[in-house]
Parts: C-alpha cells; structure tokens; sequence
C-alpha cells in the first residue's frame, strides 16, 4: 500500500473511537480489568503499552519485506519481547514503586493481543508512518480507556482522584491528590476486578449509545423547505 492511499483519518478514528482495542475489538483485559485500580496505575499501564506498540508496529514495518512469512509471529512475539524488556527496566531504574505495585503485568505485556494483532494485520502490511500512526492511535485510545475506568474505580472505591502521583512524579506530588469524600472503609468491590468488569461493560455501553445515537442522526432524513414550513 502507498502513501497515496492510506487514510489517516480513518486510522485515527479507528484507533481513538471506531475501533478502539478495549472498548471495540475488547482486547488486553488483563491489563484493564487488573491494574486500573487508580488513575494513575491505568495511565502508566497504558503508557507502557502505547510505547511497546508503536515500536513494535515501527520495527515490524521497516523489516516487513525482510522476515519470512512462516516464522513471522515467533519474530514479532521476540521483537514485542525486547521492547517490553527495555520498558521495564526504564520503570524499574526511574519509577520503582509503581514497578512494583503494576508487577507481573509489565512483562505480560508480551502477550496483549492488542500489540501483536496489529503487527500482524496492520505494520506487515503498511509503511512506516502508517504503521507509526496506527500504534500510537491503537496506543492512546487503549490508554484513554485505562484512565477512565481506573478515575471511575478509584473516585468509587476510595473517594480519590490522582492518587499515588507521587510514586510517578515525585514526593512534591502528593498534592496533586484530590479527595472528593471521605471514608472510613474503602468500596472493595469497585477496587478488586468484579468492579473492573462492571466498569468496563458501563464504558463499553456508553460508547456504544453515543455510536448509535450518531448512527441515527446521520441516517435521518433532511426535512425539505416544506416540511419546515409546516413544522413552524
């Protein structure tokens, strides 16, 4: 495929709306329904994701007419591998807390559908900034999804918004805490993954609602000057 004949447009609407990996293609529920306990843990969650994508979708791009088509999945799956490597030994030597709070779910990321799916379907088959603009489309709408159902939890669960921005920024931002009540005993229902799936499935239905309602304004009819007449 040419330059001439990708559509941007649509690769970032697929990417942030139409087809969004968690709410669409409802793929990498690991990640989502296990760390979005707060804010914060899905958006380093997301991030991490975002960045193992768009190199992976790069790299598989720019090697795409160099690796055989029969051990292809073995080469993305090491290349995947070597970006989540590299991703965690960053969080490990700069963010160490979180490191540890997100746990086995930083090197899973070499198993998210939502990464080796699109080297398969889309880098191995596009060109370079194609595929760069497809893995940070697929990248931030999976990471918009994190944070907004790891805000839901955390304001459900515990009352908070940005809580542990200290472990990613620094002690100076413990400030950045906001307490919208408070509690003696923290909603453990929203905070284990029960209330992650329950999370989910309200986004899933609340996007689903604004498409449909969409669908139904763009197929009805442009009333004619006489029909407005007669509506007045």
């Amino acid at each position: 495929m040419t330059k001439k004949t990708v559509n941007y447009s649509k690769i970032m609407k697929d990417g942030l709306w139409n087809n969004n990996p968690a709410l669409v293609q409802v793929l990498g529920l690991c990640p989502t329904l296990a760390v979005t306990s707060t804010l914060v843990n899905g958006l380093v969650m997301g991030l991490a994701t975002a960045m193992v994508l768009v190199g992976t979708n790069v790299t598989v791009s720019m090697l795409r007419h160099q690796i055989p088509r029969e051990i292809r999945i073995p080469i993305f799956v090491i290349l995947i591998a070597s970006f989540v490597t590299n991703i965690q030994m960053f969080m490990n030597a700069f963010v160490y807390d979180l490191y540890n709070i997100l746990g086995i779910f930083i090197p899973l990321i070499v198993t998210n559908c939502i990464i080796i799916g699109r080297a398969e379907a889309f880098a191995s088959r596009h060109h370079v900034l194609a595929s760069l603009t497809d893995g940070v489309m697929q990248g931030l709408g999976f990471t918009l999804v994190l944070v907004a159902l790891g805000a839901i939890r955390e304001i459900v669960g515990q009352g908070t918004l940005f809580s542990g921005s200290d472990f990613l920024l620094g002690p100076w931002a413990k400030s950045l805490t906001i307490t919208l009540f408070q509690s003696q005993n923290h909603f453990l229902f929203a905070l284990l993954p029960p209330g992650a799936f329950l999370g989910l499935g309200l986004l899933i239905a609340f996007k689903n609602m604004l498409s449909n309602r969409k669908q139904v304004i763009k197929n009805a009819p442009i009333p004619t000057p006489v029909q407005l007449v007669e509506a007045v």
